[in-house]
């Protein structure tokens, strides 16, 4: 027998494997790969005991292990081929391989196809593929198990990885050891909790492809040196993980210095993220400077930014213009508010440009229904816009009581319209009985704004002090409290105090 007629014939190994030996194989290469049946034995024994994936079928045929097709040792023109057989076979399923050329590709379509398959078993389809055809290059055995298997393992749910594949693909060319479980620890030492890791990666898979001594690092100790609390972190992760790809010189320390050059400390500003990590996706050019600018224009003073951007922070990122614009004709048509009125009512509840108007209806009808003037009620509300936002049940409540109980006209009612705001049942109730008991009458201000402790100290004076309105706040200054009245020092608080109380009550 010649040579070249043992090279056309196929060779059967001790395994049960069929390797073909291409025709301008030789008979010493014929004999290497016989001698070589002892590897492929033990070769094929490591995959049937593959402890995650195995080939036998389980609940969730999604990934399971492929079958084991050997390919051959070619040359250069046998390579040549076998690329155009598989450009051909997937062009065939619709997939342009133009994006591989540079590639290597397997040995034989079976190989190709089986990725392919493993693919489409996971739930991509041929587009998704097309949108990164560079996923075919990856082994399902040496690649994509092994990735997936690590995934599901850190809690994304198996039926998610194939929404996972399609939003990262780049996943799967990724080394479990050497990228993606450093980054998984690194996440842990943010203090992200062990179950939020797979939804922190699912929101944001990019970061499986950051190094660690990068941006993530950067913008984490940027945080912690402007006032973020290091356990804090963590939650802003869970929350909002795309500022950790955001560069400090460009995106994060900007935002901050712009906000603090509207008058907000930045103790107040770390708060504010401790809370709402979000505000560091807002672009500071293309929204958060037009939005403050369209406040101005509305009326609001620059010196009352800081306290409107603490109380409701996401003003920043609204579309705000509009919102403005329908809530002061909405004020002006059917409340008989002026702009400049709409303003101050703005500056004390900012979130008034996003309550709903039929909300703001409610308690309007209530108070009309009460026989009090629709001027009178236009006057309450610029005085105290949180009337707008309060449960007409729990303002019947308070009502009835005034009048059946407290007995003064709605005069007062007009004059302090906050009396809604407290509750019945823990403030207005026990303080006006201790009144009744001691024979003491006074207005609804004097008993009802002030503290506890304060109001223990007006309950043993000798004398009723006359009545003065509440604190008011001022950027940049002492706090103030009309008429010179002095109060005691816990009630006494700094501007800086004034804002954070604010920004936490949100």
């Amino acid at each position: 027998m010649s040579p070249l007629s043992a090279s056309r014939k196929s060779i059967k190994t001790l395994s049960g494997l069929v390797i073909v030996i291409p025709k301008l194989v030789s008979v010493e290469t014929s004999r290497a790969l016989c001698t070589h049946d002892h590897t492929l034995r033990r070769c094929a024994g490591l995959l049937r005991f593959s402890p995650s994936f195995s080939t036998r079928s389980s609940k969730y045929p999604e990934y399971e292990m492929p079958s084991v097709t050997w390919g051959v040792v070619q040359g250069r023109k046998e390579k040549l081929v076998s690329r155009v057989i598989i450009c051909d076979y997937l062009k065939g399923i619709g997939i342009i391989p133009d994006e591989l050329e540079n590639l290597e590709l397997p040995s034989t379509v079976e190989v190709m196809r089986e990725r392919v398959e493993f693919l489409q078993k996971l739930g991509l389809t041929v587009d998704d593929i097309n949108e990164y055809p560079l996923m075919l290059g990856c082994s399902v055995r040496k690649n994509m198990i092994p990735v997936l298997g690590y995934l599901e393992k850190i809690g994304i749910q198996r039926p998610r990885l194939g929404e996972f594949v399609k939003n990262y693909p780049q996943v799967l060319h990724a080394s479990v050891v050497v990228e993606l479980a450093p980054v998984v620890k690194f996440l842990r030492g943010l203090d992200v909790e062990k179950q939020d890791i797979g939804y922190v990666l699912q929101k944001y898979p990019e970061l499986l492809g950051f190094k660690l001594e990068g941006t993530m690092s950067t913008s984490v100790a940027y945080l912690v040196s402007i006032g973020v609390s290091p356990r804090d972190i963590g939650p802003m992760v869970t929350q909002y993980p795309y500022f950790l790809g955001m560069r400090v010189g460009t995106v994060i320390k900007p935002l901050v210095d712009y906000l603090v050059s509207l008058g907000l400390p930045k103790k107040i500003v770390a708060r504010m993220l401790e809370k709402r990590a979000y505000i560091l996706g807002y672009d500071l050019e293309e929204t958060v400077k037009p939005n403050i600018d369209c406040l101005i224009s509305f009326g609001i003073k620059r010196e009352s930014l800081a306290s409107v951007i603490a109380q409701y922070p996401q003003i920043l990122g609204l579309p705000l213009k509009a919102k403005l614009s329908s809530q002061q004709y909405f004020f002006t048509l059917k409340l008989k508010i002026d702009p400049e009125g709409f303003a101050e009512v703005v500056e004390k509840m900012p979130q008034i440009v996003s309550l709903n108007q039929n909300v703001i209806m409610k308690p309007v009808e209530f108070l009309l229904g009460r026989g009090i003037p629709s001027e009178d009620v236009a006057k309450m509300i610029v005085k105290c816009p949180q009337l707008v936002a309060l449960r007409v049940e729990l303002m019947k409540n308070s009502y009835y009581f005034f009048k059946s109980d407290i007995g003064r006209p709605l005069k007062e009612l007009v004059e302090f319209p906050e009396y809604f705001t407290y509750s019945l049942e823990s403030r207005i109730k026990p303080r006006y009985q201790r009144l009744q008991s001691k024979g003491i009458r006074s207005s609804l201000n004097w008993f009802l704004n002030c503290s506890d402790h304060r109001f223990e100290e007006r309950m043993q004076a000798q004398y009723i002090e006359r009545d003065f309105e509440g604190p008011s706040f001022c950027i940049g200054g002492k706090l103030e409290l009309p008429g010179g009245q002095i109060v005691s020092d816990e009630e006494v608080e700094s501007d800086d105090e004034v804002l954070y109380r604010r920004t936490v009550s949100l």
